[in-house]
């Protein structure tokens, strides 16, 4: 069969990797997709010393690879949300089909591009978006598909979780982890997307879309960093049977679809809290599968590699395929997309680990468990920690109540005189039914 040609636009860790695999594994993949796939011209502004380009064109205009002729599939790689989305749309227009690893232009743009893409009669693919290379976007889309999915919990940074595994295994403090990830090449010099769950506030609204066929709303997704975090809650994290995770958690409810990322507290001896370092892992619940986890690296060219030429490949599969008989980019068709609504962060429903420093007296723990009582919140554990100073830290786990009814008693607490600085709040999840 006719050679399908490639044009890669982006030749950094990613786009190198993806050059790099395509190459050297061309015959097995040609097999796997019945025709030989060919880099016919890639587009970036510099070269990588990583790639032997030699006899592949290259042109440091991007937008000559959307507009070329030739091309059949043209692989977004630059990353970014304003060039990207440009790019993407005017190879669409121009009748090329599309694969890209750029999270954060699916979640803010995907609708647009999707519906540009059935419109032109193109494919776009998007696997290596979310958790690199573990296939987890197939995997919901179309290995679940007899379910009706409860909800889905996800590690799908790898920043934030070497982070907290460096806390929890040596002590450390969040500041200390952090410069030492960025020496790494872990986090960004400014480490911000990462570490304040934007970056996986985009992979989620991505996941929830599939499994829940609502459409794109990344706007709607709650986003709470890693940076309050402290050695101390780790401990008493610990102490308490959890351990401390950076999720990104999306439910089904009777009200709306939750969707929000937040450090938690998760029971120790659950896989999902046994993922560390820099790796990922999402965790899905369906109704006739029950629980499934999927593992693996979540960032580095060519894990990303492995699922953007895996992206290739279907494409490829899927050229002879009508519009109507290829897999819908967001699992349910078009028109099938719920108007389920998102729930406003006030309106969720968890438990919590509360630490407070009060100053230490007879009747300030009373003062505090009441307010809690008042506000229909009970209390599951109370740690109290022995203290030479004044004040004494206080650690409470409650159980399950309305984000508003805490944020109600939070306020309250932090109003008496004898609490001193500010509530530390961390939701706690159990994960199961």
């Amino acid at each position: 069969m006719k050679p399908v040609n490639v044009g890669i636009c982006g030749l950094g860790t990613v786009g190198g990797g993806t050059f790099n695999v395509l190459l050297r594994n061309a015959d097995e993949i040609a097999r796997r997709a019945g025709r030989q796939i060919i880099v016919q011209q890639i587009g970036a502004r510099r070269d990588n010393p990583a790639c032997n380009t030699h006899g592949t064109a290259i042109t440091r205009d991007i937008f000559e690879v959307a507009t070329n002729p030739d091309i059949d599939i043209v692989v977004e790689l630059i990353g970014g949300y304003d060039v990207a989305f440009k790019l993407v749309m005017t190879a669409i227009e121009n009748g090329k089909h599309v694969v890209t690893a750029n999270k954060a232009l699916i979640a803010v743009h995907g609708n647009e591009i999707f519906e540009a893409a059935q419109r032109n009669n193109v494919m776009v693919s998007y696997e290596a978006s979310v958790a690199g290379g573990i296939p987890v976007v197939k995997a919901i889309r179309e290995g679940l598909s007899a379910n009706s999915i409860n909800w889905l919990a996800g590690i799908i940074n790898g920043t934030g979780n070497f982070i907290l595994t460096e806390m929890r295994e040596k002590g450390r403090d969040f500041a200390d982890v952090l410069a030492e990830a960025q020496a790494l090449g872990y986090a960004e010099a400014d480490p911000t997307f990462d570490v304040e769950g934007i970056d996986a506030a985009h992979k989620l609204t991505i996941l929830a879309s599939i499994a829940f066929g609502i459409p794109l709303q990344f706007d709607k997704a709650y986003t709470e960093g890693i940076s309050k975090i402290t050695a101390e809650d780790v401990q008493y994290a610990e102490e308490l049977g959890y351990r401390i995770k950076h999720l990104g958690i999306s439910r089904r409810t009777e009200n709306g679809i939750e969707l929000r990322v937040h450090p938690t507290l998760i029971p120790e001896k659950m896989l999902l809290a046994n993922v560390n370092g820099v790796m990922n892992a999402v965790m899905v619940d369906g109704d006739a599968v029950g629980q499934t986890l999927y593992y693996g690296a979540g960032a580095g060219a060519e894990p990303t590699a492995s699922a953007v030429v895996a992206d290739i490949v279907d494409v490829v599969r899927n050229l002879a395929a009508e519009n109507e008989g290829r897999v819908p980019p967001l699992a349910f068709q078009q028109d099938e997309l719920s108007s389920t609504p998102v729930l406003p962060m006030a309106e969720t429903e968890t438990s919590y680990y509360l630490r407070l420093h009060a100053v230490e007296k007879p009747g300030v723990l009373a003062s505090i468990t009441k307010i809690l009582g008042d506000n229909g919140i009970n209390i599951e554990a109370i740690i109290q920690k022995e203290t030479a100073e004044y004040q004494v830290p206080v650690i409470l786990l409650t159980q399950r109540v309305k984000e508003q009814t805490m944020n109600d008693a939070i306020a309250a607490i932090e109003a008496l005189d004898d609490i001193i600085g500010q509530v530390t709040r961390i939701r706690v999840e159990q994960l199961q039914g």
